[in-house]
């Protein structure tokens, strides 16, 4: 087993370090329940919507509550765990994302919602950055493989969401959320297993190196173009990705005169392709380099987001799935390129990551119900569909020549 370090050079992996695929599995299928709870929000949004009299803004606002919490969050957990790794802390924010998921199950008025939205983020910005740096120590230096396992799962999570809620919880009503607190106790034991081999092995997460290019060690400035080059790609992906997990339904709903049911299916679809898309940019880019993965991703998709406004509900479908493949590929890529100019740093980066696409997603949301409201929702997807233009900014990232043994 050998590791692909930045300046292309590989090296052996530390005896007894190869990739542990049940761990991988186990944090990935905890990934899969932890996000299909928190996606159960957005997907009863129509419901919320009608039970409690919003408009989008309010319908934004939940979101933001949800998202911005996990963003405000997420990059402190990831710092001071870096430096106190926390084995068992994955046990505890499983354990908020299941109170939230009880309170909003009963709620009552629109705080206790945004209450329950709130304990959801909290879970996820404890969860994301320790899960993640359990994925990187189970890699065995296959860190684009194990950063898509353990996404996938997630994705998985998000596409399982909406079918769940279009055939359980709309069916039953608002308090058939409670039903999956038995999914995050089963999350929480396994969890515990995991913490208990992590426990051991957290000490190889320490540790600040310098990342280098062909040998080259990157200055300080350099690092933090790049960060913010790969930042700003997360902005162009997420809030697109917001346009669609959270208002894709409703227009669906308004454009073609769907109901709520076959909206959500159509919601699932694409999410579905959202998690094909995540399994395969870490391997390839463990394989061809990651900056090929950012290029293709973000700016291949272009074409694709450009026409899909304009398409008929048959060529919508379509469309939305390349969106999602294509799109989806390059998180695990830019997570991994991002801890690898950042060594030592697992947990930061992850934190930072993983909550600034939860708190893009939130202010994304907000922004996009103030903007349906002031036009309509057909609008809002000819906004968006110009976001992967940023993609071009991936040539301002370091080049990098990545090999594998």
């Amino acid at each position: 087993m050998s590791e692909t370090t930045l300046n292309g050079a590989t090296r052996p992996a530390a005896p007894g370090t190869g990739t542990t695929y049940a761990i991988l599995l186990a944090i990935s299928a905890c990934h899969l329940m932890n996000d299909l709870m928190q996606s159960l929000l957005p997907a009863i949004y129509p419901m919320l919507k009608a039970n409690f009299a919003l408009d989008f803004a309010q319908v934004g606002l939940v979101t933001l509550t949800f998202q911005g919490t996990g963003s405000i969050l997420q990059p402190f957990v990831g710092i001071y765990t870096d430096k106190h790794p926390k084995p068992y802390s994955l046990v505890v924010g499983m354990g908020l994302t299941l109170s939230g998921l009880v309170l909003i199950s009963q709620a009552w008025s629109y705080p206790v919602l945004l209450l329950g939205a709130a304990l959801l983020g909290s879970g996820s910005s404890i969860f994301h950055p320790e899960s993640s740096r359990v994925a990187r120590i189970a890699s065995g230096g296959q860190h684009g493989l194990a950063q898509s396992l353990f996404q996938v799962g997630g994705n998985a999570g998000s596409a399982l969401g909406p079918l769940v809620a279009a055939f359980i919880v709309l069916p039953n009503g608002q308090s058939a959320v409670a039903w999956f607190a038995a999914l995050a106790l089963l999350a929480m034991t396994v969890l515990w297993r995991v913490g208990t081999w992590y426990g051991p092995r957290r000490l190889a997460s320490t540790g600040h190196k310098r990342a280098a290019v062909n040998g080259v060690v990157l200055s300080n400035a350099r690092i933090t173009g790049a960060m913010v080059v790969l930042i700003t790609l997360m902005f162009s992906k997420f809030i697109y990705m917001s346009s669609f997990q959270s208002y894709y339904t409703f227009f669906l709903m308004d454009r073609f005169g769907l109901t709520i049911g076959e909206a959500q299916v159509r919601l699932f679809v694409f999410l579905g392709a959202v998690a094909v898309g995540t399994v395969a940019g870490g391997p390839i880019g463990d394989r061809i380099g990651r900056k090929y993965v950012i290029w293709g991703s973000i700016l291949g998709v272009l074409p694709f987001t450009l026409m899909l406004p304009y398409a008929n509900l048959f060529w919508t479908g379509v469309l939305s799935v390349l969106v999602g493949l294509i799109l989806s590929s390059a998180f695990a890529a830019i997570v991994v390129y991002a801890q690898e100019l950042m060594p030592g740093r697992v947990g930061m980066v992850a934190g930072l990551f993983f909550g600034f696409a939860f708190g893009l997603g939130g202010i994304g949301a907000a922004v996009i119900g103030r903007v349906a409201d002031a036009t309509s929702i057909q609008y809002v997807y000819h906004l968006c569909s110009f976001l992967p233009a940023l993609g071009i900014l991936t040539i301002f990232l370091p080049s990098m020549k990545e090999e594998r043994a």
